[in-house]
């Protein structure tokens, strides 16, 4: 749990991921869970590190290499990648898509409707075709 104030808040679903995922970023190559709990402060647990790190491997925006009796992790995809992800998930679980996804884009700012405009303006080709 992070602090705030003096007291332990709770983390919001998938920000541990993201920081996670965020440490990885910063280093200059594989590392450790340990280095990953160091990164974040050390309040964790070695345990929740692994086993967020093991989530995001399954997710597939990291990899893993075995050296010795550890494993180094490496990120294979940014923290929008992994946002982008949790928005699927979501919308997969969803029966009725369409008015899933007309009530996320009528109740999106001005700004960003027109940056979802313009993105689905491109002709471009899906990076997660590979995925489903």
């Amino acid at each position: 749990m992070a602090r705030d104030g003096g007291r332990a808040r709770r983390r919001g679903r998938g920000e541990l991921e993201g920081q996670v995922l965020g440490a990885l970023r910063e280093a200059e190559g594989p590392v450790t869970a340990g280095w990953v709990r160091e990164r974040l402060g050390g309040d964790l647990a070695y345990t929740t590190v692994v086993t967020i790190l093991t989530r995001l491997l399954a997710k597939g925006v990291v990899s893993r290499e075995r050296r010795g009796r550890s494993f180094r992790w490496t990120p294979t995809a940014d923290v929008a990648r992994l946002a982008a992800l949790r928005m699927r998930r979501l919308l997969d679980a969803e029966r009725d898509r369409e008015s899933v996804l007309a009530s996320f884009v009528t109740a999106l700012p001005p700004g960003d409707e027109q940056v979802l405009r313009a993105l689905l303006a491109i002709p471009h080709t899906d990076p997660g075709a590979t995925e489903r």
